[in-house]
Parts: structure tokens; C-alpha cells; sequence
């Protein structure tokens, strides 16, 4: 991806700078320390609202900054523009840090979305014929982790076992015969029509209103999958900033953030697991 032009960077400043008017500089009585999270819309950020009242109550005043673009929240954190963001896993994070040098870090996990193998066809694994269709995310950061489901699934077997970061070429061992497809992320819901098996998040059912879907896995990933975790990310410089630290602890511990993650998910235990809990 190509780094944000000027323009956007300027537009990024105003953004975050409108935000601050809009929700005011005053912090009330007590001096409270700002928290500006940057995120996308979904769990993440539903999240991180769910906080902002517990925060104000235990001297945080959380911000929540929102972006539709992936690069965005690294460049804000990195600029030191937002103070967290809470939107990748760390295969993500450490994709992004070679690409573009930031200096930035996990200080604290958040959430795991676990990711399924759905079919619209079959009700069982082992009901795919041989030479079944599969489609499977086309980035390297997420390909990766979805040929180790179907590792974990006996479908195929990868060159490096259970390491991070295999791609199609990593296949070494493919007894059904499957054929790959490689999809964008956000699309691998709408090929689930034309394949046999794909490999999809389930958040992605729940924000297209399908809650039901996401339950209907034929396998999924689980708590042993933390490097995919998506985890609070600051500065490297600010990593033992207390207020960041602060409001990690407050966000691990709320009743009301678990809460508000589980209604996302519909309850369903099988689509996210809260690593911290490990």
C-alpha cells in the first residue's frame, strides 16, 4: 500500500482536530489524561466506546478516532497524531513495520476473532469432493492464516508446519485435490456462492447482519491462533506510558466491554475468544 499522500495527511490533522473540538478540551473536575484511540468501525471500536464512561470514571478521557483505512491508524500512532490503535493482529503490525519502519508495538491484547471454514454447498468437511473449490485470502498477512485452519482441518499439510506466514506455494500436501482461489478479504463472503469451502471471518456475517451465518461454521480457529489477536499498538517510546497501560488494564477488565463484544458476536463463544484470558 502506498503511504498517504500530503493531502491526506492534512486532511488526517483536521480530522483529529475536529474531533477534539467536538467532544471538547475540558476533562471536568479532576485533570483527566487523554487516551485518543484510533480504530475501525465494528467490534474494535464498539469496544472502545463500551470504555468511555468507566474510563471518565477512573481519570481517562477516552477519544475514539475512526478510520476506513488500514493504513491510516498506523500513521496516526506513529505520527503521534492518536495515542493507540486497536484494529490488527500482530502479523499485521509486523507486516507494516517492514514496509514502512514504524516504531511501533503491542502493549496489550484486546480481542480475537477467530475465522471459519464456511460452506453454502456441503455440511460436513469431510463431504468435499476431491477437486473442491477453496477460496482463501489473497494478502500474505491473512493467507497465511487461513491455510493453517485448513491445516488444522486435515486438508492439506504446509512446508513449515504450524509457522506463520505460508502461502499457496507452501502447500506440500493436497489429497483431495482442492483448487485455491485467492479473494480479497471483505469479498471471501460473497464467493461463498461459487466455491465449495471458504475461509471467512465471522464478524463479517455479523456486520452484514447475518449472525446466524457466522454460527454455521464447519470449523474454526481458536485461542491457540493469539498471534492474530488484535492488540492495542503504541509508539514504541510510549509503551510504558501509564495512562496507555491504564486504560488496557480498564479495557481487560470491564464488564462492559466484554459485554458489548459478545453482543456483537451474538454470544457465540465459537467467533471470538478474549486472549488476555488465556
Amino acid at each position: 500500500m502506498a503511504a498517504p499522500t500530503s493531502s491526506a495527511r492534512r486532511h488526517l490533522l483536521h480530522g483529529i482536530a475536529g474531533l477534539g473540538l467536538a467532544l471538547g478540551l475540558a476533562a471536568g473536575a479532576h485533570a483527566q489524561s487523554v487516551v485518543r484511540v484510533a480504530s475501525t468501525p465494528g467490534v474494535t471500536s464498539d469496544a472502545v466506546q463500551a470504555l468511555v464512561e468507566e474510563g471518565r470514571r477512573n481519570g481517562l478521557d477516552i477519544r475514539l478516532v475512526e478510520f476506513t483505512d488500514w493504513t491510516l491508524p498506523n500513521e496516526a500512532v506513529n505520527h503521534g497524531d492518536a495515542d493507540l490503535n486497536f484494529f490488527q493482529h500482530q502479523a499485521f503490525l509486523d507486516n507494516a513495520v517492514k514496509e514502512r519502519g514504524y516504531r511501533l508495538q503491542v502493549i496489550g491484547l484486546g480481542l480475537l476473532q477467530n475465522i471459519g471454514l464456511y460452506s453454502d454447498r456441503h455440511t460436513a468437511l469431510d463431504a468435499l469432493p476431491r477437486g473442491a473449490k477453496v477460496s482463501v485470502p489473497n494478502d500474505p498477512v491473512n493467507q497465511g492464516r487461513g491455510l493453517l485452519l485448513l491445516q488444522k482441518a486435515g486438508l492439506i499439510q504446509l512446508r513449515q508446519g504450524a509457522a506463520a506466514g505460508a502461502r499457496l506455494d507452501d502447500v506440500v500436501e493436497n489429497p483431495k485435490g482442492l483448487k485455491f482461489f485467492e479473494i480479497e478479504g471483505p469479498q471471501l463472503i460473497h464467493s461463498l456462492r461459487d466455491v465449495d469451502l471458504a475461509v471467512v471471518w465471522p464478524s463479517y456475517f455479523v456486520n452484514a447482519g447475518r449472525k446466524e451465518q457466522a454460527g454455521k461454521g464447519l470449523l474454526y480457529s481458536g485461542i491457540d491462533d493469539t498471534f492474530y489477536a488484535m492488540g492495542f499498538v503504541a509508539r514504541t517510546d510510549r509503551a510504558q506510558d501509564p495512562a496507555l497501560r491504564k486504560f488496557v488494564a480498564l479495557f481487560q477488565q470491564s464488564a462492559a466491554v466484554r459485554q458489548t463484544i459478545a453482543d456483537r458476536f451474538g454470544g457465540n463463544p465459537n467467533l471470538y475468544t478474549l486472549p488476555w484470558q488465556r
